[in-house]
């Protein structure tokens, strides 16, 4: 358990909080959450906040573990796949609960998550033949705009909601775009790989 993998376990870790944050009823079991208003007309709940926080930090995590490995190989089959999986926990399971309650479109986390399927099922044929998939602009991009997006979100998009500007919103439809684009350009780069009876 080298420190790469320890800060991807840590991500895990910080996903179940957010998770538990996000679902958690509070107002059924009677506890009161923190609440204040901006400009008298915005309500800020706390534990999007906090959830907000933690979201951050695991997104470092998420550039620190991979950043770590690469710098002093110590890149293993096991860091490789619980990277995966962390990386689909932080950020899937915040989409879906967003679009569960009505804070973003469901057809944000329905894109992005059949783009990983598809994008991840590639990789995963590369692999059996003993190829890598690397990985490409586009997909860092979305993953940039998503992580943003999502932040942005949690936070009820301030300080940019004070000027009526939907920053959160528009990162996200960007984002959205460039899951479609990305999940096309992976299957064009790779088709050969696809149909290779090899």
């Amino acid at each position: 358990m080298n420190l790469p993998n320890k800060l991807t376990m840590a991500r895990i870790f910080i996903s179940i909080i957010i998770i538990a944050i996000l679902l958690f009823p509070f107002d059924s079991m009677g506890i009161t959450t923190t609440k204040f208003f901006i400009n008298e007309s915005l309500v800020v709940d706390i534990k999007y906040l906090i959830a907000g926080v933690l979201f951050i930090i695991g997104s470092l995590t998420d550039f620190l573990d991979g950043y770590i490995a690469r710098k002093y190989n110590l890149i293993t089959d096991f860091g490789k796949l619980i990277d995966a999986i962390a990386d689909k926990m932080l950020v899937n399971s915040v989409l879906i609960i967003l679009a569960s309650t009505g804070t973003i479109n469901a057809i944000i986390p329905v894109v992005v998550i059949l783009r990983d399927t598809v994008v991840n099922s590639i990789k995963m044929l590369a692999a059996s033949k003993g190829k890598v998939v690397a990985a490409i602009k586009s997909g860092k991009l979305k993953t940039a705009c998503l992580m943003t997006g999502i932040t942005l979100t949690l936070f009820y998009n301030l300080p940019f909601e004070l000027w009526n500007l939907q920053v959160a919103n528009i990162l996200l439809l960007i984002a959205t775009v460039l899951s479609i684009y990305s999940g096309v350009q992976y299957y064009i780069l790779n088709k050969d790989l696809i149909f290779d009876e090899k």
